[in-house]
């Protein structure tokens, strides 16, 4: 019988995941990932290591990104969990953003949305769930220009940060390495 608790768990980690990205915290992805766990979206594929090195790659020069997760659903078996969660993912790119990106620079900053899905397959071990496979799916892209009323250039410390200055570290402490 599967517990409310372990859906809680996978969704601790979905939500993990979403953080990681956004504030660039790449130091928590073993906390989520199995070891030999792959990875395939898009343009990244491989194993969640070298996943993790595209990533950066494409994130870290943005100006900001933001995951949002919506609808997710479970299919336990025994202790694999396959799951599906919906996923509208906004980026901000700077106008010196490479042109050589999934997201080209286009000498101008602009936004891209997306929505897409995760289908994941989670295994438990040692009573935690691990993300072992995601596949990511897009469903629809959207390319818009940057109107945000000057939020971007106003005063830093009233902007989301990627570093140890961002206030969501208390909430993230427990997955410290």
């Amino acid at each position: 019988m599967i517990r409310v608790e372990d859906r809680l768990k996978i969704a601790d980690k979905l939500h993990l995941y979403t953080h990681a990205i956004d504030r660039r915290r790449w130091d928590l992805m073993p906390k989520i990932f199995h070891d030999k766990a792959i990875f395939l979206f898009g343009e990244v594929e491989g194993d969640w290591r070298g996943f993790i090195e595209q990533a950066k790659a494409i994130i870290d020069p943005m100006i900001s990104t933001h995951h949002q997760l919506g609808n997710t659903l479970f299919n336990f078996d025994g202790d694999v969990a396959h799951c599906e969660s919906y996923l509208t993912a906004t980026h901000i790119l700077p106008a010196d953003y490479p042109v050589d990106m999934p997201f080209p620079g286009i000498g101008r900053r602009y936004v891209v949305t997306v929505g897409a899905r995760y289908i994941d397959r989670f295994e438990k071990l040692n009573d935690d769930w691990w993300l072992k496979s995601r596949n990511g799916v897009f469903d629809w892209r959207q390319d818009t220009e940057l109107n945000d009323g000057g939020l971007i250039d106003g005063p830093q410390d009233a902007l989301g940060q990627t570093d140890e200055s961002d206030p969501s570290r208390i909430v993230t402490s427990k997955w410290q390495i």
